[in-house]
């Protein structure tokens, strides 16, 4: 006889998704709104307020896809890209080749800038490609890359792509409210997220935000946008203005009010406090870890804070660990992916579980699966 589902309460230390703030839980409960409501237009007003603080900017088309980050991968790509545009790919994991092949799949031309898995772009090879292609429209880069824990110095590499006149796109969805991100200062064109990592909400929905010089950029577009779920001109008519909004798609109303709880909770933390508390934490987390014997695989000064690359010794069954971690500690860590799979664990330190609470749970959980 079927019942209803009850999950183990697991302790999410991946890639992602991260443990939910029991305060946002509580919110996705409330009662359900219809997405032409006057109140459900009030959320979204605050939701774009919330976001344009999280994302550090003040443009006015900032706002929340309903799903998840690789659907604001799509987003970007879709409405600043045209058959037969060049486009410079940044290309160091497993996140920026799937922005390679969305390019592709539009009609764009790749041009990748291909860098180590595991460092940072070198912003030389990012320029010597513009040289090469004096006539690129588009460049796009992944800020923090998920598959292999290197962090991009997004300020310079979207200079040098502005130089060439280039828009840019950054893919933030695992450093957003969680490690420096700063949309206007750094001159970013899009940029978009998620909300199970740094935000500590619940999966299926994606951050989203686009400069005016790319709105610009989308109205004169001399072909329609590829997409009519992700075309900005429709999305815009349903989140901006006031009064009435054209109906688009049913929004989730109880998402929305997780992520709403979520982003006023790390409002009322303050967004550089957030910043400071997981580098603090992921300082502490690393030297924990060398004291096992366990290694990150990224140089510091290119490693992102909430999510360590651990490189597995000699000898040790990197799944088994896994599997034992999940059922000995109900703990979940993530495995490697493309070129790293096997070759290291990921370790995430994001949003609600970065505290030095989780931070001794790991270790204590690692020693034991590994003795």
């Amino acid at each position: 006889m079927n019942k209803s589902f009850i999950p183990f309460n697991r302790i999410l230390m991946g890639p992602g998704p991260s443990n939910v703030n029991p305060q946002v839980l509580k919110a996705l409960s409330k009662p359900a709104l219809g997405h032409l409501d006057p109140q459900f237009i009030e959320l979204m007003d605050e939701i774009k307020s919330l976001l344009k603080y999280t994302f550090k900017t003040e443009n006015e088309a900032t706002f929340v896809l309903s799903g998840p980050g690789s659907l604001g991968m799509e987003a970007c790509l879709v409405n600043l890209v045209e058959p037969g545009d060049k486009v410079i790919v940044a290309i160091g994991g497993y996140f920026a080749n799937r922005m390679a092949q969305i390019v592709e799949k539009i009609g764009g031309h790749v041009i990748a800038v291909k860098e180590t898995w595991g460092r940072a772009i070198d912003p030389q090879k990012f320029e010597d490609a513009f040289k090469q292609n004096p006539d690129v429209k588009v460049a796009a880069f992944v800020h923090a890359e998920t598959s292999t824990g290197a962090l991009q110095n997004a300020k310079v590499l979207s200079e040098v792509a502005h130089k060439y006149g280039a828009l840019v796109i950054a893919d933030t969805v695992t450093s957003l409210g969680a490690v420096e991100v700063r949309v206007d200062e750094w001159n970013l064109d899009a940029s978009y997220s998620c909300s199970q990592k740094g935000l500590s909400c619940v999966a299926g929905m994606s951050p989203i935000t686009f400069s005016a010089r790319a709105v610009e950029h989308i109205k004169k577009r001399k072909t329609p946008v590829q997409s009519w779920f992700n075309d900005l001109n429709l999305l815009l008519s349903y989140w901006n203005g006031p009064g009435k909004r054209a109906y688009h798609h049913t929004a989730p109303s109880n998402q929305f009010y997780g992520l709403h709880e979520a982003l006023l909770l790390l409002k009322e933390e303050g967004i550089e406090n957030s910043w400071r508390r997981h580098k603090e934490n992921s300082n502490k987390l690393v030297a924990r870890l060398k004291e096992i014997g366990l290694e990150p695989l990224v140089p510091e000064n290119e490693r992102i804070p909430n999510l360590l690359t651990i490189k597995i010794p000699e000898g040790i069954d990197e799944a088994k660990v896994r599997t034992d971690l999940l059922n000995k500690h109900n703990l979940e860590i993530g495995a490697g992916l493309g070129e790293l799979a096997g070759k290291v664990w990921r370790i995430g330190l994001m949003g609600y579980n970065s505290s030095e609470k989780m931070i001794l749970f790991c270790i204590n959980a690692l020693k034991d699966v590994m003795r």
